[in-house]
C-alpha cells in the first residue's frame, strides 16, 4: 500500500514539472505567431494579448493546468499546433 501511495505521489509530482515546462513553450508559440502580425480583428488581437497575460501569471503563480487551459485559447485563436 506504501508504495503504491509513494508512487502516486511520484507520478503526480512529474505531471506537475512536465506542465510547468509546457507553459513556456506555448507562450513561446504564441508570441512567435503574434510576432508575424497574424490576420485577427483588434479585438481578437487585444484577446490573444489578454490569455498570453493571463496563462503567463498563472504559470508564475504556479497554476499550471490554468496556464496551459488558458494559453491553449490564444493558440486556437492564432491556428497554432497544440
Amino acid at each position: 500500500m506504501k508504495k503504491s501511495l509513494l508512487l502516486g505521489l511520484f507520478a503526480m509530482a512529474l505531471s506537475s514539472s512536465a506542465l510547468a515546462f509546457h507553459c513556456p513553450a506555448d507562450m513561446k508559440k504564441i508570441d512567435d505567431a503574434m510576432a508575424k502580425n497574424p490576420m485577427l480583428t483588434a479585438e481578437q488581437m487585444t484577446e490573444v494579448k489578454k490569455l498570453r497575460a493571463d496563462g503567463e501569471a498563472l504559470h508564475k503563480a504556479g497554476k499550471h493546468q490554468e496556464s496551459v487551459d488558458t494559453l491553449a485559447k490564444a493558440m486556437k485563436m492564432l491556428k497554432i499546433d497544440m
